[in-house]
């Protein structure tokens, strides 16, 4: 059941008392999950998934439904113009309409499992009190196109010095990390297309976020179990 805006929990408290956001409900559910429950609805209920794309029904469709299925980051070859962008946009249509975060959070941290300390800081003081925002389908969605300039701190982050003499803060503190596109994915789809355009550095830094969660940022490790879609052209 789809809640109207105005009806939607504003605090981590209601948030709590809503059986369409019970902690019960969302708690362990990834994006993986959320898009193959979704995907099944769509199955069983004969509703096109990928609308407006022909010629696929038999070929690549299948494929992606697997792989949706099986809860797997893929991969779409083929020549320029064979709609791979339009088909992964699409997957949009596969999320949720409504997903509650940690208001103010720039990774959208998860109300029950924040992992940003910007996140845990507010619950800390807030507790039930927390302020709850939401995002729709399409903003959860990111996508890059890769260039041989692409960096590091575009796609993962860096110390942001000015953030952290603004804020009084040590620049090696997690407070002052401006994060990159990756992150600020997290809970939804990030798309990188023309992946071998890609520096080599860059893809072993996704391929690292893909097997550990873990990166590095200017030597600062810090633990980020993002929870993603990882989607490639």
């Amino acid at each position: 059941m789809q809640l109207p805006a105005h009806a939607l929990p504003q605090t981590l408290g209601a948030l709590r008392q809503s059986p369409e956001f019970a902690e019960s409900r969302l708690a362990h559910r990834s994006v993986k999950d959320e898009l193959r429950q979704n995907l099944i609805s769509h199955l069983q209920a004969r509703q096109p998934l990928f609308p407006g794309v022909l010629g696929y029904d038999d070929t690549v469709v299948p494929q992606i439904v697997n792989a949706i299925l099986s809860r797997h980051n893929f991969i779409l070859l083929g020549l320029r113009g064979q709609a791979k962008t339009r088909l992964i946009r699409l997957l949009t249509a596969l999320l949720d309409p409504h997903l509650p975060f940690i208001a103010g959070s720039e990774i959208h941290d998860h109300p029950y499992h924040p992992i940003s300390r910007y996140a845990r800081n507010l619950i800390a003081e807030a507790g039930d009190d927390t302020p709850i925002a939401y995002l729709s389908p399409e903003q959860r969605y990111v996508e890059k196109l890769a260039t041989p300039d692409v960096t590091i701190a575009d796609m993962i982050g860096d110390l942001d010095p000015i953030k952290a003499a603004r804020a009084g803060q040590n620049i090696s503190d997690e407070l002052t990390i401006h994060y990159g596109l990756l992150p600020r994915a997290n809970r939804g789809i990030f798309a990188i297309n023309e992946l071998p355009d890609l520096a080599g550095k860059i893809q072993v830094g996704l391929f690292n976020i893909l097997q550990e969660g873990d990166i590095q940022i200017k030597g600062f490790p810090i633990r980020l179990p993002l929870d993603l879609l990882l989607v490639f052209t």
